[in-house]
């Protein structure tokens, strides 16, 4: 059970699994008012991070499940350099169908929410877990821009223009799901950036190290395009943001 190798390879270095910053975490545990022993479920929780720096920061008790052996284990060995072992517990699994066995105040998935087969899904199997009141969280892709066709949007690695909404748009469809818009952090450039552009050195450092690996020119093919393909596209039309929702 594992994501595909590429993501594996490409983003072995990255502590967050998505265009937020450290900073931008912050910010979003801040703004969420998180109180002390607040539960937290983290769906495709990837290295751990929010939940590792929320339980030092706002001493919260989480548990995070993500498919990749790799990141569960980078997730565990950051809750140890953390400290925060007995606050946190990370387990390799299939978040898609996961439902927490003790109710949580907060219940979140930051960009896997094809796990649920779209928003709407995941936002059924959130709030499962979720005490009544609570807070679901949502990562989610946005356009900044519409594009003008079905080739610019796959050249942002979706499917079709339908896949994402304008932001205006997404907003108003957690209104038709019925949940209340309570709070929003949104990446920025740099943030984007940072993501996107990290895997690149990454990318090149196994190359070098691993030049008779059969998986190599999968990875050089992805490193030689991947610079061009994101300063045309993604970083020109998409956004991404974490969406607060309480039911209404």
């Amino acid at each position: 059970m594992d994501i595909p190798r590429i993501f594996n390879v490409s983003e072995s270095a990255h502590r967050i699994h998505n265009p937020f910053t450290p900073e931008k975490l912050a910010t979003l545990g801040t703004a969420l008012r998180l109180e002390s022993e607040t539960r937290v479920l983290d769906l495709g929780s990837g290295s751990g991070e929010m939940l590792c720096t929320w339980a030092r920061d706002y001493q919260i008790n989480g548990t995070g499940i993500d498919l990749s052996p790799l990141f569960t284990e980078q997730a565990k060995l950051r809750a140890e350099e953390l400290g925060v072992t007995d606050r946190v517990e990370f387990i390799h699994g299939d978040a898609a169908g996961y439902v927490a066995g003790e109710k949580v105040g907060v219940a979140a998935c930051l960009g896997a929410t094809w796990i649920g087969g779209g928003v709407a899904g995941t936002i059924e199997l959130l709030k499962q877990s979720l005490h009544t009141g609570g807070i679901i969280l949502i990562g989610e892709p946005y356009w900044l821009r519409l594009p003008s066709t079905e080739d610019v949007a796959k050249g942002c690695l979706a499917g079709s223009i339908s896949d994402f909404l304008l932001l205006p748009e997404l907003l108003a469809s957690f209104g038709t799901l019925g949940y209340d818009v309570v709070e929003m952090v949104l990446a920025n450039q740099d943030g984007w950036d940072r993501y996107e552009a990290a895997k690149w050195l990454t990318m090149r450092r196994w190359l070098d190290a691993n030049p008779d690996d059969d998986f190599a020119k999968e990875v050089r093919d992805q490193l030689t395009s991947e610079p061009e393909r994101y300063a045309a596209y993604t970083r020109e039309y998409l956004g991404w943001g974490v969406f607060a929702l309480i039911a209404r």
